[in-house]
C-alpha cells in the first residue's frame, strides 16, 4: 500500500530509491557549500537556532538537498525549542534510513536519505503525540518546496514533473 501525503498530493511510491550514479553524485556534491558538505557527506551538526528553515511556517515539503526526495511535510513540523526543524513522521517511512549512531559516548538513531544515504539529522523518543518521535533535521540538510511548486528532479527521474497540491 503507498503512502499517500495529503499535504503535498505526493505519491511515496512514484519515488525511485535506487542511488545516484557515481557521476550523479560527484555533480551533486560539487553543488553543496561547505557547510552543506560537512553536514550531508560528513555527519556533521549545524548550530543550533541559525537554521534557515527552522522558522518556516509555509505548507510545502522538505526535500533531501543532495538528490531531491521527500523527506518531510510541513504539517508534520512542529516548534521543539531545540534549535534545529524538528518533524513528527517523515513523508514516508521508506525514505529514510535510521541507524544506530555511538558517536560522542552515546547512542542514538541517525537519519539518513534512503536514496543518496545523507546525513539529515537524528530522530528521538521524545516527540509530542501521536507518534512521540522528534525527527531532528538540520536545515542544511534539506531543500523546502512550497505548496504549488515543482518537486526538485534532481536526478532526472521525472519525479518533480507536477507541482505539489
Amino acid at each position: 500500500m503507498s503512502h499517500t501525503d495529503r499535504a503535498s498530493g505526493a505519491d511515496a511510491s512514484t519515488f525511485d530509491l535506487s542511488p545516484p550514479t557515481p557521476e550523479q553524485r560527484r555533480t551533486l556534491e560539487s553543488a553543496l557549500t561547505r557547510e552543506e558538505r560537512d553536514v550531508l557527506l560528513n555527519h556533521g551538526t549545524e548550530r543550533p537556532f541559525c537554521g534557515v528553515l527552522l522558522n518556516n511556517k509555509k505548507p510545502g515539503v522538505y526535500c533531501c538537498k543532495l538528490c531531491g526526495l521527500p523527506l518531510f511535510t510541513a504539517n508534520q513540523k512542529f516548534e521543539s525549542g531545540t534549535g534545529w526543524p524538528s518533524f513528527t513522521a517523515p513523508f514516508a517511512e521508506k525514505h529514510l534510513r535510521l541507524v544506530v549512531d555511538n558517536s560522542f559516548g552515546m547512542q542514538r538513531t541517525e537519519i539518513r536519505c534512503a536514496r543518496c544515504d545523507s546525513h539529515q539529522g537524528h530522530v528521538f523518543d521524545d516527540g509530542p503525540p501521536p507518534t512521540h518521535q522528534r525527527y531532528c533535521i538540520n536545515s542544511v540538510s534539506l531543500d523546502f518546496v512550497a505548496s504549488g511548486d515543482k518537486l526538485p528532479d534532481k536526478l532526472g527521474r521525472g519525479e518533480g514533473s507536477k507541482p505539489l497540491a
